[in-house]
């Protein structure tokens, strides 16, 4: 009986060294990816401020960039008009000039950064990639390294030379904050009402957007009949097409909105997984301001 008892006890210990050991490796890991994420979170604000010194540093050289002749025929057609060239506009068009620039920095770190998100007042204030699929950017960050964080990225297949198109953005949803996290808070209206506008800069134009919907969905079956697909929405191929994808939009928004989009106008969509469901995905839609 004692030499069974003594068997037993061994059995416990063993089972309770192997837990400890398994605990403590998971202590480890769970360490190791905190202080790599915080890492990372380090490395993107080193980027931001990067970009601010950017801005601050060629302000001059921006306003240099315009040319004299340029100046000179505005001012002439302005005062064959009897008016005077806005000191107000002229500083507005210098500042796009410099977010402008900065995108174009970025692309010679690496050329698949197509533009910068930004919605003022929250974490979101990225880098927007594009790749030649939608995995890779999943779990890589905007130096080619890979990343549990992954990194804001376009749908591969978005076609820049179709007009009235829809940029569908995709990002994490991250408990770190990080990513799209706070693209969640869109589910309650005072949130909406505190930031209506995202910003989207290329190489080309630094635009503002309009949000017109904020909706919960989901992923669905190819069974389910009747349901809005918004992530198959991206090159339009009519005028129906695209009036239908603003209607369901409008119509699956948590709250009214007044704003709306027309035919013609620039669609962006912005997109995370969300849990209150299987599958489930948490959406906001913007229309360009012209």
């Amino acid at each position: 009986m004692e030499e069974k008892t003594k068997a037993k006890r061994k059995g416990r210990y063993v089972i309770i060294y192997l837990l400890l050991s398994v605990l403590i490796v998971l202590s480890l890991i769970y360490i190791i990816n905190f202080f790599s994420l915080k890492q990372e979170a380090k490395e993107q604000s080193k980027l931001l401020s990067t970009i601010d010194i950017y801005e601050k540093e060629n302000a001059k050289e921006v306003a240099q960039n315009i040319s004299e002749d340029e100046e000179e025929k505005a001012e002439l057609e302005l005062e064959e008009k009897g008016e005077t060239i806005s000191t107000e506009n002229t500083e507005e068009q210098k500042q796009e000039t410099e977010r402008i620039l900065q995108v174009k920095q970025l692309q010679e770190q690496n050329a698949d950064i197509i533009g910068w998100l930004e919605i003022e007042n929250t974490n979101i204030n990225y880098p927007v990639l594009q790749g030649t699929d939608n995995s890779y950017y999943m779990t890589h960050n905007y130096k080619k390294e890979n990343s549990k964080n992954g990194s804001i990225f376009l749908d591969a297949n978005y076609n820049w030379n179709i007009p009235s198109n829809n940029l569908l953005i995709y990002g994490h949803n991250l408990e770190n904050g990080m990513m799209f996290q706070e693209l969640l808070k869109y589910e309650k209206e005072s949130f909406y009402q505190e930031h209506p506008v995202i910003r989207f800069t290329t190489a080309e134009e630094d635009a503002e957007y309009e949000i017109i919907s904020a909706f919960k969905s989901r992923v669905y079956y190819k069974s389910e009949k009747n349901v809005f697909r918004y992530y198959f929405f991206l090159n339009r191929e009519s005028e129906e097409e695209y009036n239908e994808f603003v209607k369901k939009a409008k119509n699956a928004s948590l709250y009214p909105i007044d704003a709306t989009a027309s035919y013609g106008e620039q669609l962006i969509t912005l997109s995370t997984c969300s849990y209150y469901v299987k599958d489930g995905r948490f959406a906001v839609i913007g229309r360009k301001l012209t």
